[in-house]
């Protein structure tokens, strides 16, 4: 097959736009190991080189994604009337987002690089939010996480036997638990 130099099929430029669209997919379809640059490139019809116009590596891509699927997860919760509501929201927000792209988070999991920007940033607005508001916030920030993380995969695997409302459940329950 030949491949064009930078131009998927069609004849229409490479945006960034693309190239994320794409690696999505590969991520939903494939998991972690279906997304590799040359894959990338191949779906889109370019050469793995000029994908680096855009995107500076691996764990690049991984970023812009994460920026991309997590971005609304801190959007307008400056309305949120306490802390635990505000840290509700946010792990309510996460957990659906990894939920909906389960293979992006375990990607990022095994690729330190790849945790930065929208992913760093909700992080340390929990820690935030937990040093605030209760006593052993790094321990809570582990709980928190690892128990939105496991409901959310779990969730995705096997849709049918855990409902996302069980999540919502536990979270309130962990919520009244913790102590200031």
């Amino acid at each position: 097959m030949s491949r064009g130099r930078g131009r998927p099929a069609g004849g229409t430029g490479l945006t960034l736009d693309h190239i994320l669209q794409a690696g999505l997919e590969l991520l939903d379809e494939g998991g972690e190991q279906g997304l590799s640059m040359r894959a990338l490139a191949f779906r889109l019809g370019v050469t793995p080189m000029s994908l680096y116009n855009h995107v500076p590596d691996r764990a690049g891509l991984l970023r812009l994604l994460s920026g991309r699927v997590y971005a609304q997860v801190l959007d307008g919760l400056e309305e949120a009337e306490t802390s635990k509501a505000e840290l509700r929201a946010i792990l309510l927000r996460y957990h659906q987002a990894v939920g909906r792209h389960p293979h992006l988070t375990l990607a990022i999991f095994s690729d330190q690089q790849a945790f930065a920007g929208v992913t760093a940033k909700i992080t340390q607005r929990l820690q935030t939010l937990l040093a605030d508001s209760v006593g052993e916030p790094e321990l809570w920030l582990g709980i928190l996480v690892d128990h939105a993380h496991g409901s959310a995969l779990a969730v995705s695997m096997t849709p049918d036997e855990l409902t996302p409302p069980l999540y919502e459940q536990a979270l309130d329950r962990l919520l009244r638990v913790m102590k200031g």
